[in-house]
Order: C-alpha cells, then sequence, then structure tokens
C-alpha cells in the first residue's frame, strides 16, 4: 500500500521509511506542510501519517485542506502533546486515529493497518479467492502455505486482490507499488507482475493481462 508520511524530524522520518517499507508499505516522505498539501493534490495514497507540528504549515491545516477537497484518504496524526484538547482538535479536523511521540513500531503498524481495513470496508478477517488468502494483517498464504513476496510483489498482489475479477491498470499498481523517489517508469511493474505471476504458478488463481486495461486476479475455476 502506498503512503505519504509527513514527518519534519529527518531522523524519525528516515527510520520510520526504512521500517515501513520493510513492512510492505511504498513510502513516500515529506518534511513540511506545503509540500504535503501539494503532493496529495496530484499523488494517490492509501494511508496519511502526518506530524501536527510541520514548518511552513502545520499538519491540521493540511488536513483541513485535504478534507475541504473531498479527500476522504485515512490519516493518522503523530502529535508531541498527549493534551487531550489537542487530540481532540485532530479528530474534528478529520483525522481517523492519532498516536502520540513516542510510540512503538508494532503499535503504529497495528493502527495503519486497521485504518486500511476500516477504509477499505474490511472486518478484521481472511480474504480469500481459490487457494490464495490475505489474513488480517496482510500476510499472503497459497494452499495454506506462507507465501513468501517481497515488499514490491506484496503490493502488486494487494492492489489487485481488492478488486477480484476487475480490471486495475498499470498506472494504477505503479501508483500504489513505487514512490515518487523511485527512479522506475510504468513499465517496471511489468516485473513485478511476472515475478507475482510465477509464484502463483500451479494454483486456481492467475494474474490476467487485459489488453488496453490492465491486469485482473481471477479465480480460474470458479464461477
Amino acid at each position: 500500500m502506498r503512503l505519504l508520511l509527513v514527518e519534519d524530524t529527518v531522523e524519525l522520518a528516515n527510520w520510520l521509511q526504512k521500517a515501513l517499507t520493510q513492512k510492505g508499505f511504498a513510502v513516500d516522505w515529506v518534511a513540511d506542510g506545503v509540500a504535503a498539501d501539494h503532493v496529495l493534490q496530484s499523488e494517490n495514497y492509501a494511508l496519511v501519517v502526518l506530524d501536527v507540528s510541520l514548518p511552513r504549515l502545520d499538519g491540521l491545516a493540511v488536513l483541513a485542506r485535504l478534507r475541504k477537497r473531498g479527500q476522504r484518504v485515512p490519516v493518522l496524526l503523530l502529535t508531541a502533546h498527549s493534551a487531550l484538547e489537542q487530540r481532540v482538535q485532530g479528530l474534528n479536523a478529520g483525522a481517523d486515529d492519532y498516536l502520540t511521540k513516542p510510540f512503538e513500531l508494532d503499535e503504529l503498524e497495528a493502527r495503519l493497518r486497521a485504518l486500511l481495513r476500516r477504509s477499505q470496508g474490511q472486518a478484521a478477517q481472511t480474504q480469500m479467492i481459490g487457494q490464495l488468502e490475505r489474513d488480517s494483517e496482510g500476510y499472503f498464504l497459497l494452499n495454506h502455505k506462507p507465501l513468501l513476496l517481497t515488499p514490491r510483489e506484496a503490493s502488486v498482489l494487494s492492489t489487485l486482490m481488492q478488486r477480484p475479477g476487475r480490471p486495475v491498470s498499470r498506472q494504477h499498481l505503479y501508483e500504489q507499488t513505487f514512490t515518487l523517489a523511485d527512479e522506475a517508469s510504468p513499465e517496471s511493474i511489468e516485473l513485478y507482475v511476472h515475478r507475482v505471476r510465477k509464484k502463483l504458478a500451479g494454483s486456481d488463481v492467475a494474474i490476467v493481462t487485459l489488453r488496453g486495461l490492465g491486469y485482473s486476479l481471477e479465480c480460474q475455476p470458479c464461477a
């Protein structure tokens, strides 16, 4: 899943970007509110992690502009203050959750995955397509055995699994898999689609190419 991290503390941002990437997220990072507001107008994200105290434009102002544009992307606020008033202010401004610094990475990941499930209308349960299973934490099983995927392969499969049997464009897969800092073209997504296809080989689930439309995850014998 593609995530925007808005954090002005460089050390914390670098750590979070690396850690969340290892957890399977494609993470873009910006360090101030104006940059965040700009990128949110042109890019699509599954989640936003937004620090409240930012230079140039604070996090609550970024959030207010985001919601005023009608964008419903889930937002988790990071705050250095535990005061109830600030937390309530953030939630009233349209935040979906908040986390007070310092925090544990496991808690951040759990909250982000909960926001994803909520935004996708999913309960905390597994999703299955034929022999392919994705649990509530985002891990894949194929025929009841762990399916070993790189973070980008997992992003491709997760994105396709959100719309089983329906076309997903190459551009959308690219946007959900690569970050703005990646030196890759949309054509690069074909390599990861090919790799995931090979790992699904021999099962009843396959990635089908739809000429001019993109790709579709389909269960071959299923009705």
